[in-house]
């Protein structure tokens, strides 16, 4: 029987997009037919272990060049930088199972579909970029993902604010209006990918809620004040900015109060 923290360290510490994207499906496969160990003897590795490919070369935020999705170039760099947010994501996805250990199995299981869709959401964006005559890695791409891994290495409630409850519940906030763009041009490619995205974040943000809730209850920690301490400790500019999709971070397990909270500036 194959264990998942010996896949996950593969994942994490090889660089062959391939290979990776492989294995991460093979793992949910494996959980799903019954043939995956939960159980883990080695402590993880520290997160300087974590090998990334050789491309795309990876820039600082504010060093990234600005595109507009009106022209080819425009377009080719938006599903570039979309591809690499999903990228990153396997690499997340994969971390926050590996580093935490002695938690319920159905956090486990949870984190692995995770992956599971992200990779599935990162070859849609990688076909799809054949169509502007680019693969992933042709363009540069941003570091800052990661960085809020890094920075929570030691704390899983830190990891569940800052990763499914900020970064990728940014998301929920933006991507219906990237849906609209695009219906609006006809693209009907585009929009049933971004509209799958979409719909699969709502869930993996919703996962962030729901283990940050159980974790916090588990602690005897206020979920509310907590979220609040950790996001204005490791958020980088205080907190996110809006609008926000209240509806939508609503499904995926946001309280009022953290709206309410969010919302102030």
């Amino acid at each position: 029987m194959k264990k998942l923290m010996d896949i996950a360290a593969t994942c994490l510490q090889q660089g062959d997009i391939a290979e990776k994207m492989r294995l991460t499906h093979t793992a949910w496969q494996l959980m799903v037919t019954g043939n995956l160990s939960f159980s883990a003897t080695a402590p993880p590795l520290p997160i300087s272990a974590t090998v990334f490919p050789a491309r795309p070369v990876l820039l600082a935020p504010k060093h990234m060049p600005k595109r507009q999705i009106t022209t080819p170039e425009g377009l080719a760099a938006f599903f570039h930088a979309l591809a690499h947010i999903e990228f990153i994501a396997v690499y997340l996805a994969w971390d926050i199972l590996y580093r935490f250990r002695g938690l319920p199995e159905q956090f486990y299981v949870d984190w692995l579909k995770v992956a599971d869709e992200e990779a599935q959401h990162f070859e849609l964006l990688n076909v799809h970029l054949a169509n502007f005559g680019i693969t992933y890695g042709d363009l540069p791409a941003h570091y800052g993902l990661w960085e809020h891994a890094e920075d929570t290495t030691t704390d899983v409630l830190a990891r569940l604010a800052l990763v499914p409850r900020c970064m990728e519940a940014r998301g929920l906030d933006v991507t219906p209006a990237m849906v609209a763009k695009f219906e609006a041009r006809n693209d009907t490619v585009s929009t049933a990918i971004l509209s799958r995205i979409l719909t699969d974040e709502v869930g993996h943000v919703e996962r962030g809620s729901f283990w940050f809730n159980s974790l916090c209850a588990e602690q005897q920690l206020d979920p509310t004040s907590h979220f609040q301490q950790l996001i204005t400790q490791y958020y980088k500019g205080g907190k996110p900015k809006g609008p926000f999709n209240k509806e939508l971070r609503t499904r995926a397990g946001f309280s009022k109060a953290d709206l309410d909270w969010l919302e102030k500036g």
